[in-house]
């Protein structure tokens, strides 16, 4: 690639990732060329589609939270994996503005090889959670939608306080205690029908959690 190209990649990576923190990942296109000062033709030529853009957006997030998940499942103490992996999401969370919905939003434009990859990471996840729970540490009633519910209530705190670290931390570890089996004093209600995939939710700084538009 070009030095000129490179230094135009740049800026559009920069300046999507600004764009989605404070509009979402379902922003116009065009905005992001304007706040890269490209025009759309050059953004569309880098990333003919929103998927490709955001992807590549947050490819370094992405990667860490792959290769903590395989990490996890190759740690032989189950729960400390599950911990290690909540929290590494969480700290991407906090660090990204943009991320929370890139990560927890299933991306509008998702092709069928990245819909494999997503279905390949749930299936590892549900193999981290049965270990965890055979290990007698995570509690047996714990629903893949439970993730969703977390993930999405912290992306909403670090929406809301993007600089209150100590609330990020205090939130998480609660979460993380209400997953232990020895939290499991009561039955809780049913599950939620929520899950990453389904999730059709953007963060906005001014509006806080909102639906995505078409």
């Amino acid at each position: 690639m070009r030095a000129d190209a490179q230094r135009n990649r740049q800026r559009i990576l920069v300046a999507a990732r600004a764009v989605f923190a404070e509009h979402g990942i379902d922003a116009p296109m065009a905005t992001v060329a304007r706040r890269a000062g490209v025009g759309v033709a050059t953004l569309y030529r880098r990333f003919p589609t929103r998927d490709a853009l955001v992807r590549a957006a947050f490819a370094h997030q992405m990667a860490t939270c792959a290769r903590t998940l395989t990490a996890a499942l190759a740690d032989p103490d189950p729960w400390r994996g599950f911990q290690r992996l909540f929290e590494t999401v969480c700290e991407l969370q906090r660090e990204e503005r943009g991320f929370p919905a890139a990560f927890v939003a299933a991306y509008p434009d998702s092709t069928r090889e990245h819909a494999r990859e997503r279905e390949q990471a749930e299936r590892e996840f549900m193999t981290l959670v049965r270990r965890a729970q055979a290990a007698g540490a995570l509690r047996a009633d714990f629903h893949p939608s439970d993730l969703a519910v977390a993930l999405l209530s912290h992306c909403g705190l670090v929406t809301a306080l993007p600089g209150d670290r100590a609330a990020s931390r205090r939130l998480v570890a609660y979460l993380l205690q209400s997953f232990r089996a020895e939290a499991a004093h009561a039955a809780l209600p049913a599950p939620s029908a929520l899950s990453l995939r389904s999730l059709p939710l953007t963060a906005d700084s001014s509006q806080g959690l909102r639906p995505s538009r078409a």
